[in-house]
């Protein structure tokens, strides 16, 4: 059973940094591609990064280039997002999810396991 297990946010303030994690286990995720997407209250959740497990292919939202990075450990089987520059817009509760099939980077369908997410607040 494959499971997605995110750690690392918390409360920063406006210009300061977070790593976040991805533990994942169940299989091995060779051919997958791995996502990171937010949602802020009252908003629909979101596209943010992504990357191919094999290749380390990555993809980024435009809210988030140049200031959040996406990489992989294969032998930690961890996935990570490392925010910068983090801004009060950032804001959201951050999940983590797997494709397994290739449906376009941002394709919120196309991702078939979802951590439970781990809440990112940056205060002004």
């Amino acid at each position: 059973q494959v499971q997605l297990v995110e750690s690392g946010g918390g409360l920063v303030q406006a210009g300061g940094s977070l790593r976040l994690s991805c533990a994942t286990s169940g299989r091995t995720f060779s051919g997958y591609t791995m996502g990171w997407f937010r949602q802020a209250p009252g908003k629909e959740r979101e596209f943010v990064a992504a990357i191919t497990w094999s290749g380390g292919t990555t993809y980024y939202a435009d809210s988030v280039k140049g200031r959040f990075t996406i990489s992989r450990d294969k032998a930690k089987n961890t996935v990570y997002l490392q925010m910068n520059s983090l801004k009060p817009d950032d804001t959201a509760v951050y999940y983590c999810a797997a494709m397994t099939k290739f449906m376009g980077w941002t394709t919120i369908s196309g991702y078939d396991y979802w951590g439970q997410g781990t809440q990112v607040t940056v205060s002004a």
